[in-house]
């Protein structure tokens, strides 16, 4: 078993453990964290497998953004844990059932033939002069545009209905329609006035 091999179990082990921990941990920002930890893991892995752009991607957008974000939003609500939790007895029988149907399938997959260091080998060093942002790009705007636009439409749409549920109309509060700001004539907010000149 060579280094590349040991590196590989060993981010996998602390990505399976960090997203173990993610839907175990009692306290959210624990979990927030733990998830952090998991998209660390990832990275790595992805940097394995000489995908670097990915990992930096991986590394910057979700670490460096999103979750960042996510975690001053939790630390700011003030979260009941023990209202969460209530009737999570309820759920566990439905829950189990679709764990060990998950884990079935995950089985199934891993241990096929198809599966493995020898069906699925390490890539191949490409040689100095490759640019894996550059053949990335290249296939996004080549062969996978229309999935590309219609992954960015899904996000626009995502990103307005956010906007819509989280819109409420609260007391006192002053807002402006943009509607009655552009029917506005100027007749209506100006007025000039003759007056006679005074002299000195």
């Amino acid at each position: 078993m060579d280094f590349q091999t040991l590196v590989f179990y060993f981010f996998s082990a602390v990505l399976l453990l960090a997203s173990l921990r993610v839907i175990t941990a009692r306290n959210p920002v624990h979990a927030a964290l733990f998830l952090v930890l998991a998209f660390f893991s990832a990275g790595g892995i992805w940097m394995l497998l000489q995908a670097e752009f990915l990992a930096i991607t991986l590394v910057l957008v979700y670490v460096g953004a999103v979750m960042v974000l996510f975690l001053f939003v939790v630390m700011m609500l003030d979260i009941n844990i023990d209202r969460l939790r209530e009737g999570f007895w309820s759920y566990l029988p439905m829950g189990g059932l679709i764990a060990l149907i998950m884990v079935a399938e995950m089985v199934l997959v891993l241990g096929g033939d198809y599966f493995g260091l020898e069906a699925m080998p390490a890539p191949q060093d490409p040689g100095p002069g490759y640019s894996n942002t550059k053949e990335l790009g290249r296939l996004l705007y080549t062969d996978y545009v229309y999935p590309f636009e219609l992954a960015s439409i899904v996000l626009l749409v995502a990103m307005v209905a956010a906007v819509a549920l989280t819109l409420r109309k609260r007391k006192n509060l002053k807002t402006i329609d943009p509607a009655v700001q552009i029917a506005v004539k100027r007749d209506d907010r100006v007025r000039i006035v003759s007056m006679p000149t005074e002299k000195q």
